[in-house]
């Protein structure tokens, strides 16, 4: 009877204490939540419950289960096997745990600061310091695991010896994926791009969507995904529209007839722009900017809070503004001339023939109409 109890005993009573101390642990926490809702550290420590009890269930079974008298053939697998569960419980708990104060610690700063710039910049660093930080306690518990083995641990000597060299090789071999990492500390710290940015890379415009270590990718305004690594960011010239700012000014072009009336267009523009909510009410003009033997080239300036804003405002300009024009003004619209060509003045009887055999006197203005 006593080898059935003792196990029974030894092994229930580390899981049911387990989640005796786990539902309490979780209790207090949840007060905790509620009586502090101001902070979020106590509801995201929660996240960790699962790890949590993973640890202490494995530590009271390691330290229990010489008493509990079960499997003794076996009794060195299974300790080992306690001890790697152990030590990957632990890791995990480890990370959620940095994970909540470092998130606690980012949700303060945002509600401190005002600015969507700094905000970001922060968030970018906070994401990558977490990944660094998953990497390495990663790293720890992996060599732990495998200090646990007596032929690793005879090995270790030799492959102190050898670091040197095998550090070297390594060095050359993974000379892309460490200039990738040592790139993505610089657009952590060194506030090139951070989540969030509108940005241009290749002549696809989009926005930050993820910042990792090695790469980074941008969703486009049409919901593709263009991954990159980050090293492109350090080495090669990008646009960054929030940098500094996420106000813009956005440009508008007409090409019209010589005969477009200019200052009634400014009027028009002023009534658009107040009726149109994207705008922000910064600054607008019209001018003339080029021109051509046929045509006039209209240039229409407008502003806005953001690249969203300034792509509305634009669009709604341009289309009103046509719409203005082919009602109200439909001869300041590009027209093609339509005359026959014409021979020089010089020619027989002071006449020419046009292509298609009609006659028409060379001193005779052309006909024009619409295109």
């Amino acid at each position: 009877m006593e080898t059935v109890l003792r196990p029974l005993i030894v092994v229930g009573g580390s899981v049911v204490l387990t989640l005796l101390i786990g539902w309490a642990t979780d209790r207090l926490l949840r007060k905790a939540d509620d009586q502090h809702s101001e902070t979020p550290l106590w509801g995201l420590l929660r996240r960790g419950r699962i790890p949590y009890q993973i640890v202490l269930c494995a530590a009271m079974l390691r330290g229990s289960y010489d008493e509990a008298q079960l499997l003794q053939a076996h009794r060195v697998g299974i300790g080992r096997g306690l001890t790697l569960v152990l030590i990957g419980a632990t890791a995990w708990l480890v990370v959620r745990i940095t994970a909540a104060i470092v998130e606690t610690s980012y949700s303060r700063y945002a509600r401190a600061h005002r600015d969507p710039a700094r905000v970001r910049r922060v968030r970018t660093q906070v994401s990558l310091i977490m990944r660094v930080v998953a990497a390495i306690v990663g790293v720890v518990a992996a060599a732990s695991m495998l200090l646990t083995f007596p032929a690793m641990r005879a090995a270790g000597a030799s492959l102190l010896a050898s670091a040197g060299i095998l550090g070297i090789v390594a060095g050359v071999a993974a000379q892309s994926t460490l200039s990738n990492l040592f790139a993505g500390l610089q657009i952590a710290f060194g506030d090139m791009v951070r989540l969030g940015d509108t940005v241009v890379v290749d002549g696809e415009w989009g926005t930050v969507d993820e910042i990792t270590l090695t790469f980074l990718t941008v969703r486009t305004w049409d919901e593709r995904r263009i991954t990159m690594p980050v090293s492109y960011f350090t080495s090669k010239p990008f646009e960054n529209w929030s940098r500094g700012g996420a106000q813009m000014t956005g440009i508008v072009f007409w090409h019209l007839d010589h005969t477009a009336p200019v200052e009634a267009m400014r009027e028009r523009l002023r009534d658009i722009l107040r009726e149109c909510p994207a705008w922000d009410g910064r600054d607008y003009g019209l001018a003339v900017t080029d021109t051509t033997p046929n045509t006039m080239q209209v240039r229409a300036l407008v502003t806005a809070k953001d690249a969203d804003d300034v792509w509305t405002v634009r669009v709604t300009v341009r289309e009103q503004m046509i719409r203005w024009l082919t009602e109200h003004h439909p001869y300041a619209l590009p027209r093609v001339n339509t005359a026959d060509a014409l021979l020089s003045p010089g020619s027989p009887n002071g006449r020419s023939r046009s292509a298609d055999g009609a006659v028409r006197r060379a001193h005779e203005p052309p006909r024009t109409g619409r295109g």
